[in-house]
């Protein structure tokens, strides 16, 4: 701003001229007119009343005015920005009426429609998956077998032949319910129900096992201390490994659509020869592999995601459930519910299954079932 200058002739000053002047209070009335939304009426506000608007600036030359040519001048500036504000005001008003009727014709209500009673809940994605899966093997006549989740040490480990210094025994990984005598834990795969099928029901058994299992794990995005798993067991005469590979892709085929499947050899302490059961890539089908310009985050590049484990019932887990070794034969395998989840509908984190947000129930409504 400039300093005061007695001899400073105000007609020099252009801002302070009235045709100016006039110009500005038309400018910001023709904004004022053109804005149509409480955005845009602020912008124009800004522009045309605030501290770096043309009048607001016009407002500092003021005092580089010799005294005598002050009134006049603050006189024409503040007629003006009087005329501003009350334009302004007056088209606030009418912007935030017509705001308001376009709201109110946008969230009617129709008050004459029948009350719609109140809203249905979804099935969790996990209900209804277990319920598919459920479905796929009730379609070829095996049977939906549960077991408590509390569970005798003995079924959980010895009658899969865990040998006492198995790692899975440990407190890192296994919940043990007090007192330790007791020799109760919870249990750490839906395994003991095959056990109770197999000395519950006479033979050739055909059972799939759906349940909860507990593990002492962190919660992150691919692990859960309670999660859900799906077993199945057959023991019948003359069942060998093809019987077991034909069942897998039964079902890798009613979860995924037209899938391949692939065996690798594995170890587990319940079956003998095991494996691990893997899914081709849902999203590269392996075009990825030995390929840098095409990564793919799904299965690193592999062309191959692992999905559970498989194997030929051990005889050992027969002989301690009465069975002959000699006559009967058999095959098991066991998936996790929510991995198989996460495969089929595309979910990343599998803490949203356990959140209890609405709203992840409602995203997989239909998906799962």
């Amino acid at each position: 701003m400039s300093g005061p200058n007695k001899s400073y002739d105000p007609v020099e000053v252009a801002p302070l001229k009235g045709e100016h002047v006039d110009e500005m209070v038309a400018a910001a009335l023709a904004a004022f007119a053109a804005a149509t939304t409480t955005s845009t009426l602020n912008e124009a506000r800004i522009a045309h009343t605030g501290d770096r608007s043309p009048l607001a600036l016009a407002n500092r030359e003021i005092g580089a005015l010799p005294p005598q040519a002050r009134k006049d001048a603050g006189q024409r500036i503040g007629k003006a920005r009087g005329q501003v504000n009350k334009a302004l005001a007056a088209r606030r008003a009418e912007v935030e009426q017509a705001e308001l009727e376009a709201r109110l014709v946008a969230e009617r209500v129709d008050v004459s429609l029948p009350d719609p009673g109140p809203m249905r809940g979804e099935v969790h994605p996990i209900t209804g998956m277990i319920d598919l899966i459920s479905d796929v093997f009730v379609g070829m006549g095996w049977e939906v077998a549960e077991g408590p989740e509390l569970e005798a040490e003995w079924l959980n480990f010895d009658a899969l032949n865990f040998p006492p210094g198995h790692p899975a025994r440990e407190l890192a990984d296994t919940l043990v319910v007090e007192p330790v005598e007791a020799n109760l834990v919870m249990r750490t795969h839906t395994s003991p129900v095959q056990v109770r099928s197999l000395l519950d029901r006479e033979l050739p058994v055909y059972v799939v096992c759906p349940g909860k299992t507990y593990r002492a794990d962190e919660l992150d995005a691919t692990h859960v201390p309670v999660f859900h798993q799906v077993e199945g067991l057959c023991v019948d005469k003359g069942i060998t490994f093809a019987d077991l590979r034909g069942t897998l892709d039964h079902f890798a085929n009613a979860m995924f659509g037209d899938i391949r499947t692939r065996i690798r050899p594995n170890y587990f302490p319940f079956t003998e020869p095991s494996a691990e059961v893997d899914l081709e890539c849902f999203v590269c089908h392996g075009d990825s592999v030995g390929d840098p310009h095409n990564p793919c985050r799904t299965c690193s590049s592999e062309g191959w995601i692992e999905w559970g484990g498989c194997g030929v019932v051990n005889p050992r887990v027969l002989a301690a459930a009465g069975i002959d070794t000699e006559v009967y034969s058999g095959f098991a395998f066991g998936m996790g519910i929510e991995r198989t989840l996460m495969f089929r509908n595309n979910a990343a984190d599998m803490r949203d299954m356990v959140e209890g947000d609405v709203r992840f129930s409602t995203s997989l409504h239909g998906l799962a079932r």
